[in-house]
């Protein structure tokens, strides 16, 4: 619904308020009381905003004085670049041609290889996926870079398996309902080789109505010549165990990532599907007498409508020696009470159709070198004392 006007919104006020006192909009889900809480793409509400709205409606709802209204605001649509302060791509490209998504049949994924045409090597300073057509029926999508020495396949062609191409290239990034663009932080980028080739890897789940699929591809460049003091690395974590009960309203599922080099982390986001409820992170340092030392770095609740992407601000981004282990833990609720489970009672194991069950956590982060690493620390205690001796 639209809420543009106060005509509009008074209808709505009492559910605009269970709403935002829930936290649930804008949505937002990390936990305001476990590890950190700085991020650049923060879209949530402050306890005091929260107040006003719950104040506003609590006292009736009133609309003010007209002569007070502010000029209306203005709304970007919906296919919108977000590289911040980078700007607009310097490069977008498409598929070669619409992709029919049918009208009815079961989850598929169609892999569609394109050519970016590039005769020389760049670095990628941030990537951005924005459905232009059949966005409905979008489960998620992915991107993978195809080395030019591989030539299995050919620009164009769609390949019709859920493995299939993808299996060839690297990783680069991922579209799901909420996620913006991947925007590397200054010094930093991803290698893309000239002749290198982009598969494009839909997850599609038919909705009742055949539809054209179409994607604009957006990729930021770092100048002609430029190299990246850090080269970004996507990391996906997955476990492929899961086994959830039917009726479970609170299974849980581990996972573990051995950083061997000291690291940066620049975002984090959980990957489940309906039943997904909550996930945490953590990091578990050795320490020297063979013990360990437990970090919060981040928990978030979990809502398959949102598949939000915390990128964390660069003074707060976890800084971890080589030797940490990760730590990402998982919850679920097959239970009739979580409204957007589709059966009960069913017995889930992983799968990758949107009925089933994933468990994954993407990273996007960094590595260092020893010096590297222990410059970065210094350097942030002492911006932390800085501050916290002006106060």
């Amino acid at each position: 619904m639209s809420l543009v006007t106060y005509e509009e919104v008074r209808p709505w006020a009492r559910s605009i308020k269970a709403r935002v006192v829930a936290r649930e909009m804008p949505p937002w889900f990390i936990d305001k009381k476990i590890g950190v809480q700085h991020f650049s793409n923060d879209a949530s509400l402050t306890d005091e905003e929260i107040g006003t709205i719950a104040a506003w409606v609590d006292g009736g709802a009133l609309r003010g004085d007209p002569a007070d209204m502010p000029p209306p605001r203005t709304f970007a649509d919906q296919g919108r670049w977000d590289f911040g302060s980078y700007g607009e791509p310097d490069l977008v490209v498409n598929l070669p041609k619409d992709y029919m998504v049918p009208a009815s049949g079961p989850d598929h994924w169609p892999n569609v290889l394109i050519d970016p045409k590039l005769t020389e090597d760049r670095y990628i300073a941030g990537v951005q996926i924005i459905p232009t057509k059949g966005y409905r029926a979008v489960h998620h999508i992915r991107t993978a870079l195809i080395a030019p020495s591989d030539d299995s396949a050919h620009a164009g062609e769609v390949d019709s398996g859920p493995a299939g191409v993808e299996e060839m290239g690297i990783f680069l990034n991922e579209y799901a309902i909420g996620k913006g663009a991947d925007a590397f932080p200054e010094g930093s980028g991803r290698l893309i080789k000239a002749g290198t080739r982009i598969n494009v890897s839909f997850h599609l789940h038919p909705n009742g109505q055949e539809m054209p699929m179409n994607i604009a591809l957006g990729l930021k460049l770092h100048p002609k010549g430029y190299k990246p003091t850090h080269a970004i690395i996507s990391a996906i974590i997955d476990n492929f165990d899961l086994d959830i009960r039917p009726h479970e309203p609170n299974a849980r599922f581990d996972a573990y990532h051995l950083l061997t080099k000291p690291t940066r982390l620049l975002s984090y986001q959980p990957h489940m599907h309906n039943r997904g409820k909550a996930a945490c992170m953590e990091a578990i340092h050795p320490l020297a007498n063979g013990n360990s030392r437990v970090e919060p770095i981040n928990c978030a609740r979990f809502t398959f409508n949102w598949h939000l992407n915390y990128v964390y601000a660069e003074d707060s981004a976890p800084l971890l020696p080589a030797g940490t282990m990760l730590h990402m833990i998982n919850w679920y609720d097959n239970t009739a009470a979580n409204k957007a489970n589709p059966d009960p009672d069913a017995q889930l194991t992983f799968g990758g159709r949107t009925i089933d069950e994933m468990s994954g956590t993407w990273l996007s982060l960094y590595q260092m070198t020893e010096e590297e690493f222990k410059k970065e620390v210094e350097d942030r205690r002492a911006r932390e004392h800085t501050v916290g001796s002006s106060k």
